[in-house]
């Protein structure tokens, strides 16, 4: 098992809340579930996970990625993370198939994108469980195809 690939966040929002995103500026987000998806290649690997559950447990101030303003808003939980390991780039992959899933699609646009051609990495569901599904969902198509494509 290889400790580098990608990796999706499930947030759950149970309010609206308004949170400032670094250099993307302040963004309304409304209640719901929403999932995060990030690569996990460089140095480190999937211990970006850990840092992202220590920041949204409140034990890790420093914001460093656009991930770590929403999940570290007090009105924001980590609700579930999905991993593909094998040193697979999925990233935009997924991204780009939560967002075709979620109602809302792209809710920030350049959310955790800054270094490809993605709408944004950060879609939007009614809830929570929605949100947990679709991930699951979107994982398990691609383990089942067995290939990174676009």
């Amino acid at each position: 098992m290889s400790d580098t690939g990608t990796y999706t966040l499930v947030f759950a929002a149970p309010d609206p809340i308004t949170v400032e995103v670094g250099a993307l500026g302040v963004h309304e987000f409304p209640a719901g579930g929403y999932v995060y998806t990030g690569s996990a290649l460089g140095s480190g690997g999937f211990s970006r996970i850990d840092r992202h559950r220590r920041v949204a447990g409140g034990e890790h101030d420093v914001r460093h990625w656009h991930v770590d303003y929403l999940g570290g808003h007090d009105g924001v939980s980590l609700s579930a993370a999905e991993r593909l390991d094998g040193g697979r780039d999925e990233e935009c992959r997924l991204a780009r198939t939560l967002a075709r899933a979620a109602p809302d699609g792209d809710p920030v646009a350049g959310f955790g994108a800054s270094d490809c051609d993605c709408a944004s990495h950060l879609a939007r569901f009614e809830g929570v469980a929605a949100a947990e599904a679709a991930a699951t969902t979107a994982y398990d198509e691609i383990r089942a195809s067995g290939r990174s494509t676009e």
